[in-house]
């Protein structure tokens, strides 16, 4: 912005004034530059308080009713199926098995998953790509 284009600034002022091409002005306030610096306090437990730390469980409790993911699914539908299968036809047995999701191409998000795993995990992976867009289930 062009320094002529503020008038009436000082440097007391908490606002500035700007007059642009049709001869309105306009405000804006300054923003403080002045720093502050807050000291650290460090909280000191009572010697009888019970902590956090004593209080919290060892483990979490596991989740009721934990739904079974995409992958999951798919190699539970590959090692029923017993033959290689195209992602589309293994995302609409996934979906039918029980898996939800909001995507518009469930096929391409289980194939892009599928296909994470088996380039993660190489020989552990639970699925081998026969050819393009078919896998099977690892025997």
């Amino acid at each position: 912005m062009c320094p002529r284009a503020w008038h009436g600034a000082t440097p007391k002022d908490t606002t500035m004034t700007k007059t642009t091409r049709n001869n309105t002005k306009k405000t804006a306030a300054k923003t403080s530059t002045k720093k502050t610096t807050k000291t650290a306090t460090k909280k000191t437990p009572a010697p009888n308080a019970v902590t956090a730390a004593t209080t919290k469980p060892a483990k979490p409790a596991p989740r009721k009713g934990k739904r079974p993911s995409g992958l999951d699914l798919a190699a539970k539908v590959l090692a029923d199926a017993g033959e290689p299968l195209a992602a589309k036809t293994i995302a609409e047995r996934v979906v039918i098995a029980g898996w939800q999701t909001s995507g518009k191409t469930p096929h391409a998000t289980l194939y892009a998953a599928m296909m994470r795993e088996i380039q993660s995990k190489a020989s552990e992976a639970r699925f081998v790509k026969v050819e393009r867009g078919r896998f099977k289930a690892k025997a």
